[in-house]
Protein backbone atom coordinates (compact mmCIF):
# COMPACT_ATOMS: atom_id res chain seq x y z
CA UNK A 1 0.00 0.00 0.00
CA UNK A 2 1.43 3.26 -0.85
CA UNK A 3 1.69 6.12 1.30
CA UNK A 4 1.75 10.00 1.23
CA UNK A 5 4.74 11.64 0.53
CA UNK A 6 6.48 14.32 3.36
CA UNK A 7 5.23 17.08 4.35
CA UNK A 8 6.55 19.62 2.30
CA UNK A 9 6.32 23.83 1.85
CA UNK A 10 5.32 26.11 -0.72
CA UNK A 11 8.48 26.98 -2.58
CA UNK A 12 6.02 30.15 -3.86
CA UNK A 13 2.34 31.18 -3.12
CA UNK A 14 0.35 34.61 -3.52
CA UNK A 15 -2.52 36.29 -4.77
CA UNK A 16 -3.83 36.61 -7.96
CA UNK A 17 -6.75 38.97 -9.00
CA UNK A 18 -9.29 37.21 -11.19
CA UNK A 19 -12.20 39.87 -11.01
CA UNK A 20 -13.39 42.84 -10.01
CA UNK A 21 -13.61 41.36 -6.91
CA UNK A 22 -11.85 38.98 -6.33
CA UNK A 23 -8.24 37.35 -5.51
CA UNK A 24 -7.39 33.99 -5.13
CA UNK A 25 -4.50 32.53 -2.97
CA UNK A 26 -2.32 30.06 -4.85
CA UNK A 27 0.63 28.04 -3.92
CA UNK A 28 3.56 25.76 -5.89
CA UNK A 29 5.22 22.87 -4.33
CA UNK A 30 7.10 20.30 -5.77
CA UNK A 31 9.72 20.66 -8.54
CA UNK A 32 9.02 24.31 -10.67
CA UNK A 33 10.43 21.96 -13.83
CA UNK A 34 8.31 19.02 -13.07
CA UNK A 35 5.53 17.61 -14.60
CA UNK A 36 2.43 20.02 -14.12
CA UNK A 37 -0.77 19.22 -11.99
CA UNK A 38 -3.33 21.56 -10.77
CA UNK A 39 -5.21 20.45 -7.68
CA UNK A 40 -8.36 21.36 -7.16
CA UNK A 41 -9.95 21.18 -3.85
CA UNK A 42 -13.67 20.12 -2.51
CA UNK A 43 -17.08 21.94 -1.20
CA UNK A 44 -16.86 24.12 -3.39
CA UNK A 45 -15.73 26.15 -0.65
CA UNK A 46 -13.53 23.82 1.32
CA UNK A 47 -9.92 25.43 0.87
CA UNK A 48 -6.53 24.30 0.89
CA UNK A 49 -4.69 22.12 3.90
CA UNK A 50 -0.94 21.17 3.82
CA UNK A 51 -2.07 17.33 3.39
CA UNK A 52 -3.13 18.31 -0.47
CA UNK A 53 0.49 18.37 -1.01
CA UNK A 54 1.75 15.31 -0.07
CA UNK A 55 -0.12 13.17 -3.01
CA UNK A 56 2.67 14.04 -5.37
CA UNK A 57 6.64 13.07 -6.28
CA UNK A 58 8.22 16.87 -4.78
CA UNK A 59 10.79 15.80 -7.07
CA UNK A 60 8.79 14.41 -10.32
CA UNK A 61 5.85 17.35 -10.09
CA UNK A 62 5.17 20.82 -10.43
CA UNK A 63 1.83 21.00 -8.25
CA UNK A 64 -0.12 23.92 -8.46
CA UNK A 65 -3.13 24.79 -5.95
CA UNK A 66 -5.45 27.30 -5.30
CA UNK A 67 -8.26 28.38 -2.72
CA UNK A 68 -11.67 28.81 -5.35
CA UNK A 69 -12.82 31.88 -4.99
CA UNK A 70 -14.54 32.90 -1.41
CA UNK A 71 -12.46 29.63 -0.13
CA UNK A 72 -9.62 29.12 2.44
CA UNK A 73 -7.18 32.15 1.69
CA UNK A 74 -9.21 33.69 -0.93
CA UNK A 75 -10.64 36.92 -0.97
CA UNK A 76 -13.65 38.27 -0.25
CA UNK A 77 -14.03 35.34 1.79
CA UNK A 78 -17.36 33.42 1.35
CA UNK A 79 -18.70 35.69 -1.36
CA UNK A 80 -20.94 34.63 -3.61
CA UNK A 81 -21.30 37.59 -5.87
CA UNK A 82 -19.22 36.55 -9.67
CA UNK A 83 -18.76 32.84 -7.79
CA UNK A 84 -20.04 30.15 -10.52
CA UNK A 85 -18.67 26.70 -12.05
CA UNK A 86 -17.62 28.90 -15.16
CA UNK A 87 -15.54 31.47 -13.28
CA UNK A 88 -13.61 29.03 -11.46
CA UNK A 89 -12.44 27.76 -14.71
CA UNK A 90 -11.60 30.78 -15.94
CA UNK A 91 -9.13 30.97 -13.36
CA UNK A 92 -7.87 27.90 -13.56
CA UNK A 93 -7.17 28.89 -17.07
CA UNK A 94 -5.48 32.25 -15.68
CA UNK A 95 -3.56 30.24 -13.60
CA UNK A 96 -2.22 27.82 -16.11
CA UNK A 97 -1.39 30.96 -18.46
CA UNK A 98 0.44 33.08 -15.76
CA UNK A 99 2.96 29.99 -15.42
CA UNK A 100 3.41 29.16 -18.30
CA UNK A 101 1.92 25.72 -18.78
CA UNK A 102 0.82 24.30 -21.81
CA UNK A 103 -0.89 20.91 -20.48
CA UNK A 104 -1.39 19.62 -17.43
CA UNK A 105 -2.50 16.95 -14.96
CA UNK A 106 -6.12 17.49 -13.41
CA UNK A 107 -6.39 16.63 -9.70
CA UNK A 108 -9.75 16.81 -7.84
CA UNK A 109 -12.24 14.95 -5.37
CA UNK A 110 -15.68 15.42 -4.50
CA UNK A 111 -16.60 18.92 -5.72
CA UNK A 112 -12.85 18.78 -7.25
CA UNK A 113 -14.06 15.86 -9.50
CA UNK A 114 -17.25 17.97 -10.41
CA UNK A 115 -14.59 20.64 -11.47
CA UNK A 116 -12.27 18.64 -12.87
CA UNK A 117 -14.65 17.46 -15.56
CA UNK A 118 -16.45 20.60 -16.20
CA UNK A 119 -12.78 22.02 -17.21
CA UNK A 120 -11.49 18.86 -18.72
CA UNK A 121 -14.38 18.95 -21.09
CA UNK A 122 -14.44 22.96 -21.76
CA UNK A 123 -10.41 22.37 -22.44
CA UNK A 124 -9.88 19.28 -22.97
CA UNK A 125 -7.03 20.14 -24.94
CA UNK A 126 -5.05 21.86 -21.65
CA UNK A 127 -5.06 18.23 -19.54
CA UNK A 128 -2.70 15.57 -19.73
CA UNK A 129 -4.58 13.22 -17.80
CA UNK A 130 -7.26 13.49 -14.95
CA UNK A 131 -7.36 11.89 -11.58
CA UNK A 132 -10.89 11.89 -9.85
CA UNK A 133 -11.91 10.99 -6.22
CA UNK A 134 -15.40 10.53 -4.74
CA UNK A 135 -17.65 11.65 -7.64
CA UNK A 136 -19.69 14.39 -7.85
CA UNK A 137 -22.14 14.90 -10.17
CA UNK A 138 -24.16 17.90 -8.89
CA UNK A 139 -27.61 16.09 -9.84
CA UNK A 140 -30.53 16.89 -8.22
CA UNK A 141 -30.68 12.92 -6.44
CA UNK A 142 -27.39 13.21 -5.57
CA UNK A 143 -28.47 16.52 -3.34
CA UNK A 144 -31.58 14.98 -2.16
CA UNK A 145 -30.08 11.80 -0.72
CA UNK A 146 -27.52 14.26 1.47
CA UNK A 147 -29.28 17.12 2.38
CA UNK A 148 -32.66 15.68 2.47
CA UNK A 149 -33.31 11.98 2.81
CA UNK A 150 -31.02 9.16 2.20
CA UNK A 151 -27.78 9.81 4.46
CA UNK A 152 -30.46 10.39 7.45
CA UNK A 153 -30.98 6.93 7.64
CA UNK A 154 -27.25 5.92 7.88
CA UNK A 155 -26.19 8.69 10.30
CA UNK A 156 -29.49 9.36 12.61
CA UNK A 157 -27.58 10.73 15.27
CA UNK A 158 -25.20 13.37 13.33
CA UNK A 159 -28.63 14.11 10.95
CA UNK A 160 -29.90 15.54 14.35
CA UNK A 161 -27.83 18.80 14.40
CA UNK A 162 -28.31 19.82 11.07
CA UNK A 163 -32.19 18.85 11.12
CA UNK A 164 -33.02 20.80 14.21
CA UNK A 165 -31.38 24.20 12.97
CA UNK A 166 -34.54 24.33 10.57
CA UNK A 167 -38.27 24.22 12.05
CA UNK A 168 -40.63 21.82 11.31
CA UNK A 169 -42.19 23.59 9.21
CA UNK A 170 -39.62 24.15 6.75
CA UNK A 171 -37.98 20.71 6.82
CA UNK A 172 -39.66 19.82 3.42
CA UNK A 173 -37.02 21.74 1.80
CA UNK A 174 -33.78 21.78 3.41
CA UNK A 175 -31.91 22.95 0.99
CA UNK A 176 -34.06 26.63 0.56
CA UNK A 177 -33.90 26.91 4.43
CA UNK A 178 -30.70 26.40 5.19
CA UNK A 179 -30.01 29.11 1.98
CA UNK A 180 -32.09 31.70 3.30
CA UNK A 181 -30.16 31.43 7.05
CA UNK A 182 -27.02 31.12 5.07
CA UNK A 183 -27.59 34.30 3.10
CA UNK A 184 -29.31 35.83 6.39
CA UNK A 185 -28.65 39.76 7.22
CA UNK A 186 -27.47 38.37 10.64
CA UNK A 187 -24.74 37.24 11.26
CA UNK A 188 -25.25 34.61 14.07
CA UNK A 189 -28.15 33.21 12.22
CA UNK A 190 -25.55 32.76 9.15
CA UNK A 191 -22.98 31.25 11.59
CA UNK A 192 -24.70 28.54 13.50
CA UNK A 193 -26.83 27.43 10.08
CA UNK A 194 -22.89 26.86 8.33
CA UNK A 195 -21.96 25.51 11.28
CA UNK A 196 -24.53 22.31 11.25
CA UNK A 197 -24.07 22.37 7.34
CA UNK A 198 -20.65 21.90 7.49
CA UNK A 199 -20.53 19.72 10.63
CA UNK A 200 -22.94 17.50 9.03
CA UNK A 201 -20.66 16.59 5.84
CA UNK A 202 -17.53 16.02 8.19
CA UNK A 203 -19.10 13.52 10.17
CA UNK A 204 -19.82 11.53 7.77
CA UNK A 205 -17.03 11.87 5.41
CA UNK A 206 -15.08 8.81 6.39
CA UNK A 207 -15.81 5.04 7.27
CA UNK A 208 -15.13 5.93 10.66
CA UNK A 209 -16.14 9.20 11.84
CA UNK A 210 -13.25 11.28 12.83
CA UNK A 211 -13.75 14.25 15.95
CA UNK A 212 -11.12 16.06 14.65
CA UNK A 213 -12.82 16.48 11.07
CA UNK A 214 -16.00 17.84 12.60
CA UNK A 215 -14.14 20.07 14.81
CA UNK A 216 -12.17 21.32 12.06
CA UNK A 217 -15.73 22.50 10.26
CA UNK A 218 -16.89 24.27 13.27
CA UNK A 219 -14.71 26.64 12.64
CA UNK A 220 -16.08 30.15 11.47
CA UNK A 221 -14.03 30.52 8.50
CA UNK A 222 -14.18 26.61 7.24
CA UNK A 223 -17.83 26.92 8.16
CA UNK A 224 -19.17 29.71 6.48
CA UNK A 225 -17.49 29.71 3.19
CA UNK A 226 -18.19 25.87 2.54
CA UNK A 227 -21.91 26.21 3.70
CA UNK A 228 -22.24 29.31 2.21
CA UNK A 229 -20.56 28.40 -1.28
CA UNK A 230 -21.80 25.17 -1.71
CA UNK A 231 -25.50 25.74 -0.90
CA UNK A 232 -25.23 28.87 -3.43
CA UNK A 233 -24.12 26.47 -5.86
CA UNK A 234 -26.70 23.66 -5.13
CA UNK A 235 -29.56 26.04 -5.26
CA UNK A 236 -28.27 26.82 -8.95
CA UNK A 237 -27.64 23.17 -10.71
CA UNK A 238 -23.76 24.08 -10.35
CA UNK A 239 -24.42 26.84 -12.91
CA UNK A 240 -24.61 23.88 -15.71
CA UNK A 241 -27.12 24.18 -18.51
CA UNK A 242 -28.70 20.54 -18.16
CA UNK A 243 -29.13 18.36 -15.12
CA UNK A 244 -26.39 15.69 -16.21
CA UNK A 245 -24.26 17.77 -18.19
CA UNK A 246 -21.52 16.14 -17.14
CA UNK A 247 -22.60 12.90 -18.37
CA UNK A 248 -23.83 14.47 -21.32
CA UNK A 249 -20.10 15.75 -22.40
CA UNK A 250 -18.42 13.21 -21.52
CA UNK A 251 -17.37 12.21 -25.57
CA UNK A 252 -15.19 15.40 -25.57
CA UNK A 253 -12.61 13.49 -22.68
CA UNK A 254 -12.97 9.89 -24.21
CA UNK A 255 -8.84 10.22 -25.08
CA UNK A 256 -7.93 11.91 -21.97
CA UNK A 257 -5.85 9.15 -19.65
CA UNK A 258 -8.17 9.10 -16.82
CA UNK A 259 -8.29 7.26 -13.28
CA UNK A 260 -11.30 7.08 -11.25
CA UNK A 261 -10.90 6.31 -7.51
CA UNK A 262 -13.92 5.68 -5.02
CA UNK A 263 -14.62 4.63 -1.43
CA UNK A 264 -17.31 1.81 -1.45
CA UNK A 265 -18.86 3.45 1.45
CA UNK A 266 -18.88 7.08 0.58
CA UNK A 267 -22.14 8.47 2.46
CA UNK A 268 -21.17 12.38 1.03
CA UNK A 269 -21.04 11.29 -2.89
CA UNK A 270 -22.31 7.37 -3.16
CA UNK A 271 -20.79 5.01 -5.69
CA UNK A 272 -23.94 5.43 -7.80
CA UNK A 273 -22.53 8.58 -9.60
CA UNK A 274 -19.23 7.35 -10.07
CA UNK A 275 -20.73 3.52 -11.44
CA UNK A 276 -22.47 5.93 -13.83
CA UNK A 277 -19.36 7.76 -14.82
CA UNK A 278 -17.44 4.48 -14.97
CA UNK A 279 -20.25 3.00 -17.45
CA UNK A 280 -20.63 6.25 -19.66
CA UNK A 281 -16.60 6.49 -20.04
CA UNK A 282 -15.01 2.59 -19.70
CA UNK A 283 -11.92 4.01 -21.22
CA UNK A 284 -10.94 5.72 -17.86
CA UNK A 285 -9.16 3.12 -14.96
CA UNK A 286 -12.36 2.55 -12.12
CA UNK A 287 -10.68 1.95 -8.43
CA UNK A 288 -13.29 0.58 -5.76
CA UNK A 289 -12.06 1.15 -2.61
CA UNK A 290 -13.36 -1.45 -0.85
CA UNK A 291 -13.03 0.15 2.98
CA UNK A 292 -13.61 3.67 2.61
CA UNK A 293 -15.89 6.50 2.63
CA UNK A 294 -15.79 9.82 1.31
CA UNK A 295 -12.62 11.14 2.53
CA UNK A 296 -9.38 11.79 0.43
CA UNK A 297 -7.09 11.11 3.68
CA UNK A 298 -8.14 7.58 4.36
CA UNK A 299 -5.69 4.76 3.97
CA UNK A 300 -6.85 3.07 1.14
CA UNK A 301 -7.91 5.90 -1.20
CA UNK A 302 -4.79 8.04 -0.73
CA UNK A 303 -2.85 4.60 -1.65
CA UNK A 304 -4.83 4.50 -4.85
CA UNK A 305 -4.58 8.29 -5.43
CA UNK A 306 -0.79 8.04 -4.69
CA UNK A 307 -0.35 5.41 -6.95
CA UNK A 308 -2.28 6.87 -9.79
CA UNK A 309 0.31 9.52 -9.67
CA UNK A 310 3.33 7.50 -9.38
CA UNK A 311 2.48 5.82 -12.65
CA UNK A 312 1.94 8.70 -14.75
CA UNK A 313 5.05 10.26 -13.39
CA UNK A 314 6.64 6.98 -14.64
CA UNK A 315 4.96 7.17 -18.11
CA UNK A 316 6.43 10.72 -18.51
CA UNK A 317 9.65 9.67 -18.29
CA UNK A 318 9.24 6.80 -20.77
Amino acid sequence: MKTLYPEIAPFDSGMLKVSDIHEIYYERAGNPDGIPVVFLHGGPGGGLIPLYRQYFDPEAYHVILFDQRGSGQSTPHAELRENTTWDLIHDIEVLREKFGVDKWYVFGGSWGSTLSLAYAETHPDRCLGLILRGIFLTRRKELLWFYQYGASEIFPDFWERYRDEIPFEERGDFMTAYYNRLTSDDEQTRLSAARAWSVWEGSTSKLFPDADLMNHWEGEHEALSLARIECHYFMNNSFFPTENYLIENVDKIRHIPTVIVQGRYDVVCPMTSAWELHRAFPEAEFIVVPDAGHSVSEKGIASALVEAMDKFKEKGKS
